[in-house]
């Protein structure tokens, strides 16, 4: 499988504060890659490393199996943290001036606008736009010089549900069609779990988890759920009947990865060696919780 970007052991420091802590990512061709993590876990700066707008002090980057940094940055878009346009230029006069920057011709830029949704904004300038509209816009530009792969930080942050809509259609449309990989970073985590095919979870700057959509859908299937007096002694009691990697205590609750239908006896069992259970049910975890229990939060 062909791989668009691999860093190794990725550190970046700003004076004494670690942003990026020994990262290893691998996103491979095709993917629509989600980074998640909390405001201020280093989501930013890293794709601000991937992409030379910022240097590491440590480590590797790898781009596109192995191409030279200079030219392989050339076949990448990227949206960071806000959309750099000029209010008070129309969509198609901001292409224009942006499309310099990649030689683009006219019927590209025509052709971008068209298929973002923006062909049709005539002489509305583009501080008129909706927040919507200006993502959009932002994404147009990132698409100037055809990229193999986009980088988009919190690409629908403080949209409404119409603009998250369109911009999950947009990225959706962009990967099947145009065959784009997707670097996505956001917080917002039930609405990137509608997209993303794999995932990685960083906190504090460091990268705690890479997984695939099937392999977190999985984990977050129904599972038995335990509340009781003594949390602790009733995963050691369980785990005389099941691997304990199975077992997960989070907020003084159990939780099983198994024995879904053996609830009635996992009851009775608990009880006779003195333990009082107040809930015993199956439940699924959501995307949101997944991670926070990830980062311990």
């Amino acid at each position: 499988m062909s791989t668009v970007l691999k860093t190794q052991n990725l550190f970046k420091k700003y004076g004494e504060k670690v942003v990026s802590d020994n990262i290893s990512l691998t996103i491979n061709k095709g993917d629509i890659y989600g980074f998640v993590g909390k405001n201020g876990a280093g989501k930013t700066t890293f794709m601000r490393q991937v992409l030379g707008l910022a240097f590491q002090d440590g480590g590797t980057i790898s781009l596109f199996d192995g191409e030279p940094l200079s030219k392989a940055r050339r076949k990448i878009g990227s949206l960071i943290e806000a959309p750099a346009i000029y209010k008070n230029c129309t969509a198609y006069e901001n292409m224009k001036r942006m499309a310099i920057l990649t030689n683009s011709t006219d019927a590209e830029v025509r052709s971008i606008l068209e298929f973002v949704g923006l062909a049709d904004t005539g002489n509305k300038k583009s501080g008129q736009f909706s927040l919507g509209m200006r993502q959009r816009l932002g994404i147009a530009i990132a698409l100037l010089g055809n990229p193999d792969f986009l980088i988009l930080d919190e690409p629908i942050n403080g949209l409404d549900p119409t603009g998250i809509i369109e911009i999950r259609d947009l990225i959706i449309r962009l990967n099947k069609e145009k065959d784009i990989t997707f670097m996505i970073s956001s917080h917002l985590l039930e609405e990137l779990s509608k997209i993303a095919t794999r995932y990685g979870f960083i906190s504090d700057g460091r990268l705690i988890e890479e997984i695939s959509a099937q392999e977190l859908a999985e984990k977050c299937s129904d599972r038995v759920l335990i509340k009781s007096d003594n949390p602790q002694k009733s995963a050691e009691l369980l785990s005389k009947f099941m691997p304990a990697e199975q077992i997960h205590i989070y907020n003084n609750v159990v939780y099983l990865d198994s024995m879904l239908n053996k609830t009635a006896e996992i009851n009775k069992y608990l009880i006779e060696n003195g333990i009082m259970v107040s809930e015993l049910s199956l439940h699924s975890i959501n995307l949101e919780e997944y991670f926070l229990r990830k980062v311990g939060a």
